[in-house]
């Protein structure tokens, strides 16, 4: 069962640019804005240039993907690129699972094309519908169709995600961007994503004192 969730994150101070080499043409010493800032996955949002972590955990709160974005994509973009990051090994022999059986996921995520994709690929989808989805709805009556399922007792535990992205935020490099490369800071998530994987382990491997 999958969790997804998102994370704004404000950047460092941005790096010096770099001189010119010698040689180089008049019009490459020019960076293109937009080019600039989408390698770096900075987009402009009411907290000025921020970038956006779109994460996918299980149901223990450990990451099984993660995306990083400018932090003004919707988040709803891509859902499909998280969804299809997932890949869970198996304990034993075949290939890595990619289908889990439930996504619970907020508001953000209600969207036709969401929950059709989910449906094709036999996951249930435990997303709420947004206010103006709902009005719209029953605004047009019968035409409108029914409501989406939704489970209210199983969308209590969105809140793993929200547990996990505090976790990732205890490492400072994770809650403020201090790299200008949009890879590097995807790194540095995938390092303490695995730091997180082995703490687990620790914890379930150690033995238990009885009394």
């Amino acid at each position: 069962m999958d969790r997804v969730g998102r994370l704004h994150d404000q950047p460092g101070p941005p790096a010096r640019r770099r001189r010119p080499q010698k040689g180089a043409a008049a019009g490459d010493e020019l960076e293109d804005p937009a080019r600039t800032q989408a390698g770096q996955a900075l987009g402009r949002s009411r907290g000025g240039l921020t970038t956006k972590v779109h994460l996918a955990c299980d149901g223990r709160g450990l990451p099984l993907a993660v995306v990083v974005t400018p932090g003004n994509v919707n988040d709803s973009t891509v859902f499909d690129t998280v969804l299809n990051a997932v890949r869970v090994p198996r304990a034993g022999v075949g290939r890595p699972r990619r289908r889990p059986d439930a996504v619970i996921a907020d508001k953000a995520y209600s969207s036709r094309a969401i929950r059709r994709m989910l449906r094709g690929r036999g996951i249930r989808a435990v997303i709420p519908e947004r206010d103006d989805q709902k009005t719209n709805r029953v605004r047009r009556g019968r035409a409108g169709g029914r409501p989406p399922a939704f489970d209210r007792d199983l969308y209590k535990a969105r809140n793993v995600v929200e547990r996990c992205f505090n976790r990732l935020k205890q490492f400072r490099a994770i809650a403020t961007r201090f790299d200008k490369l949009a890879t590097r800071y995807r790194a540095g998530l995938h390092l303490a994503a695995l730091i997180l994987w082995l703490r687990e382990t620790r914890d379930d491997q150690s033995p238990t004192n009885h009394r």
